[in-house]
């Protein structure tokens, strides 16, 4: 382009004025940091006052970004004829030079279904470690929990993952993995499988707000927006990446907002209102069965614990930050409020249940104790048909350590 414009010098001349230079073109090269500012003050000045603000204006990055920082609304005063017909879409074109801020002027809203007292406002399983509840609901048993903890033969990885990394076929629950993010495009995946295979059904996963983070998170995205998968996108934002906060890991309104970049229909709920996430994950299911679309699901809440027992979360938030969410904000007891407030609820229901949970969950614990663990032959099985040279020699070198060096090794662990 710089070849052809100095072929024509009134297309220069033309252009150098538009744009207020008076030196060179060539000359812009040597331009200092200074210089340019300078030059784009003076173009600013011809701007209307919006337009001269906003290319003045330095960004902000602040936590409290959304109440200094102003978005520009597009013109929409452009004729349908003044537009070009792209592959992806009608694109309308205008003479004026805008740039899409990085802000809405307001943040999205939240649904939610019950106040923080429990009243009703109106009448209206790809999982990571922390949707233990979503299998309990499955009709996974307290024992089944249990022998997974414990890593007993019992358990269905057979003594090969982490405790409460959970994993059930009958309950359609694939295993949790410890690295972050990774299930949510093998989830796009089986959803675009039940898709191909005109299945009434959906793949859901879950992720916190540390996981969009991760470059899974916006791949899993696009490639289901891009394949029209049922699946819904779960995200739990609750402010906190273990130590590090939602404003240090992304600029944007929370993470609803990245589904609308991606083409994915998105909302935000409360997520301490049991209520109000029930209905939205029950619409975005049907919508995603129906429509054949993915969903993202944005539940704020806060994480009132620490992120494991090696954590201490009173060494970078406030304890006073802590114990008013766990107060004021307890979504239990904002729910247990409206069951009381429709007279399905007491204290003597709540004692008789936690005591029950109570007596179930030590005796499955007794139980898993009991049982044998996984013999050492199932760490090499259930990946190939017939095991390779390399794993067949490993479990032999594996067996010759043990019986040199048995005190190592558990007794309890069958060779």
């Amino acid at each position: 382009m710089h070849q052809w414009m100095r072929k024509s010098g009134t297309i220069v001349n033309h252009f150098k004025s538009l744009l207020l230079v008076t030196n060179n073109l060539s000359s812009w090269r040597s331009y200092s940091f200074v210089k340019r500012s300078q030059f784009a003050a003076s173009f600013a000045h011809n701007l209307p006052v919006a337009d001269r603000d906003f290319i003045n204006s330095s960004t902000h990055f602040c936590p409290r970004r959304f109440e200094s920082v102003k978005s520009e609304k597009m013109a929409n005063n452009v004729d349908d004829n003044q537009a070009l017909e792209l592959p992806e879409g009608k694109v309308k074109f205008t003479p004026k030079l805008r740039f899409i801020s990085e802000t809405a002027d307001e943040r999205e809203c939240c649904y939610r279904v019950l106040d923080e007292n429990g009243n009703q406002i109106s009448s209206s399983n790809y999982v990571e470690y922390r949707e233990a509840g979503v299998l309990l609901w499955r009709g996974f048993t307290i024992q089944e929990f249990a022998n997974q903890c414990f890593s007993n033969k019992a358990d269905y990885g057979k003594g090969r993952q982490m405790p409460i990394h959970y994993g059930s076929n009958k309950h359609n629950y694939v295993t949790v993995a410890s690295t972050v993010a990774t299930q949510l495009p093998q989830a796009v995946g089986a959803a675009y499988s039940l898709k191909m295979e005109k299945q009434d059904a959906c793949a859901i996963a879950y992720v916190g707000d540390g996981g969009t983070s991760e470059g899974d998170f916006h791949a899993a995205l696009n490639f289901a927006a891009v394949t029209d998968a049922p699946v819904i996108f779960f995200c739990r934002n609750n402010g906190w990446a273990i130590s590090t906060p939602t404003s240090d890991q992304f600029r944007s309104d929370g993470v609803v907002v990245k589904g609308r970049a991606y083409g994915v229909r998105s909302i935000r709920v409360d997520g301490n209102d049991a209520l109000a996430v029930y209905s939205a994950v029950h619409a975005a299911r049907d919508m995603a069965i129906r429509e054949q679309r993915p969903i993202l699901i944005e539940a704020l809440t806060y994480r009132v614990g620490h992120h494991s027992t090696s954590d201490d979360s009173t060494k970078y938030r406030p304890v006073k930050e802590i114990e008013w969410w766990k107060m004021e904000q307890d979504p239990v007891t904002r729910f247990r409020n409206w069951m009381e407030n429709n007279s399905w609820w007491s204290d003597k229901a709540e004692s008789e249940a936690r005591n029950s949970a109570r007596k179930q969950i030590l005796h499955a614990i007794q139980e898993a104790e009991k049982v044998d663990k996984p013999p050492v032959a199932d760490i090499f099985t259930d990946v190939y048909d017939s095991p390779p040279s390399h794993l067949c020699e490993q479990e032999k070198l594996l067996r010759e350590a043990i019986k040199r060096h048995p005190q190592d090794y558990p007794s309890d662990v069958p060779l």
